[in-house]
């Protein structure tokens, strides 16, 4: 982890006011190009530093119970969104040996997934964080080796690992007198004033540095639904999912507090974006702060166990793969109390 560099001014937390934003006024909107150094690649990850990572531990680890978030990597067996190829294992006997091997392949996007900084750029402009082109991304170095810029290893060295925050939405909304209308399947918003009335209703504390998760009901409604409907939503293009809004307050909201976020659909936000939309939280969050998108985390046990806790922060540890140049990558991630 590093320190931003020298120029900028700095708040409380050590990062700019979200008002500073773009830190160059020539940068994509809200940009924070520059504030680790021109070749950093792990953006808001720069706030789980070892100090507060060890606060973190000592803070929220306390029975030592642990709870997966990885949704089967098998989830989507036949079809995908998005067009993703789906798992495929390849069980293979090592005869005359009692011993077996196996070979997977799979679209690293197509069950729980940490979003990489390779993923998804600044449309208008196309670049990626730090101004990273998609020559550079499918270039050749002068070493003649593939370019690895912005590449998923360099969170793997670390890993995203820190406290963790569950934002339980879905047993919020459901448990009001009169529930919002919302759809997991439908380009519905989650409005910030919501987010922060659940947290508010569960007593929970948000603390600079904390890693974002928000149950918004996909998986629970998922599990609903029989195999036609899926198919047919599936094959519809683009996509049409419910998430967080899409606005200004989401974003500063986000940029004052987390150094990850994630939740259990498969784009995080309110998709698709309309084509007259100023930006998408994709191209600010992954493009304009290094900041990981977490997306198909399943959440379900998480909140049974917070709930019955009465407690909805937790250590979180993920170690994200470490393939030189990936896109993205299954988290690995474990909740641990």
């Amino acid at each position: 982890m590093a320190p931003p560099v020298t120029g900028f001014k700095l708040n409380e937390n050590g990062i700019p006011n979200f008002e500073a934003l773009p830190l160059r006024k020539t940068d994509p909107h809200r940009a924070a190009w520059g504030l680790y150094g021109e070749k950093d690649e792990l953006g808001t990850l720069n706030r789980l530093t070892d100090e507060r990572v060890a606060a973190a531990a000592k803070n929220e680890i306390k029975t030592g119970h642990r709870i997966s978030l990885n949704w089967p990597l098998d989830a989507q067996p036949k079809s995908s969104f998005f067009q993703r190829q789906v798992f495929h294992q390849e069980l293979i006997r090592k005869d005359p040996r009692i011993v077996n091997d196996d070979v997977w392949t799979f679209n690293t996007q197509v069950s729980t997934q940490w979003d990489g900084l390779r993923h998804f750029a600044y449309q208008r402009e196309k670049l990626f964080y730090n101004g990273v082109t998609m020559e550079d991304i499918h270039g050749v170095g002068e070493d003649g080796k593939k370019a690895t810029v912005n590449g998923i290893h360099a969170w793997a060295e670390q890993g995203i690992v820190g406290r963790g925050i569950l934002i339980d939405y879905h047993s919020w909304r459901l448990s009001q007198p009169n529930p919002k209308p919302y759809n997991s399947f439908e380009s519905l918003s989650i409005p910030l004033e919501d987010l922060q009335a659940c947290l508010a209703a569960q007593g929970t504390e948000v603390k600079f540095g904390d890693i974002l998760f928000i149950r918004s009901g996909f998986m629970a409604t998922y599990a609903t639904k029989p195999a036609p409907f899926i198919s047919a939503h599936q094959s519809i293009v683009p996509h049409h999912f419910g998430g967080v809004e899409r606005s200004e307050s989401v974003l500063k909201w986000i940029w004052s507090h987390f150094s990850a976020v994630a939740g259990d659909q498969p784009s995080f936000e309110c998709w698709p974006a309309p084509p007259d939309s100023p930006f998408s939280l994709h191209e600010v969050l992954l493009a304009g702060w290094g900041c990981p998108i977490g997306e198909l985390f399943d959440l379900e046990k998480l909140a049974e166990y917070c709930k019955a806790q009465g407690r909805w922060s937790f250590f979180v540890s993920s170690e994200p793969c470490n393939v030189p140049g990936g896109v993205a990558s299954p988290p690995n991630v474990l909740a641990i109390f």
